[in-house]
């Protein structure tokens, strides 16, 4: 991230790669991420903002809106890009708690935690009444929880913490744990969103 390049990935305890799109997430917002932005209501919360692509775009819109990430070089580059953004987890407090109107859960971050039920769970205290949460799936049906390491694929990994791969049938199944129902799904350039309402 403060590169701005990859490559970077998430590495299994097993060897297993999962490349990560830093290039894409460094760019301005696609075609894909347009299909997402249209539907966003009010307030929005971008957790997991990365660089703030996203961010960005959203306030060059007139919406009120926050990016929320645990890396500072993340952090950086969105208040660069002219959005709002706090180094924080969304596990922790946050402003606005119960007054945001729409959540965005893009690029995979609904494996943030390993525990995308939980994740959802915690949500629902961060939404005001009628608030709905734009999520992205794995592109492949799958439901994985496990410990990752980011990797520059040069040997120098980070720290583990727990992450899930959930593709849209498994992300459907922890929303309805959670009490959450799918209202909308689609697909745009091979990428899979799914938008949620309690």
């Amino acid at each position: 991230m403060r590169a701005g390049r990859g490559p970077l990935f998430l590495r299994r305890a097993d060897g297993w790669l999962l490349p990560l799109d830093v290039e894409r997430w460094l760019a301005d917002a696609d075609a894909a991420d347009e299909s997402v932005l249209a539907r966003c209501r009010g307030a929005v919360l971008d957790i997991g903002c990365g660089p703030g692509r996203l961010v960005a775009a959203l306030a060059g819109r007139g919406h009120p809106v926050l990016g929320v990430d645990v890396s500072p070089a993340a952090v950086t580059r969105t208040v660069r890009r002219g959005g709002t953004a706090l180094c924080r987890s969304v596990f922790g407090p946050l402003p606005g708690e119960g007054r945001w109107t729409t959540v965005l859960l893009i690029d995979g971050n609904i494996g943030i935690g390993g525990d995308p039920a939980a994740l959802l769970d915690r949500i629902t205290a961060l939404l005001g009444p009628g608030g709905r949460v734009m999520a992205e799936a794995a592109p492949v049906e799958v439901d994985e929880r496990c410990e990752v390491r980011l990797d520059d694929g040069r040997g120098a990994p980070g720290a583990s913490f727990p992450w899930a791969r959930v593709g849209p049938e498994a992300l459907r199944r922890d929303a309805e744990r959670a009490g959450w129902t799918a209202v909308a799904g689609w697909t745009d350039a091979g990428r899979r969103f799914t938008e949620l309402a309690r």
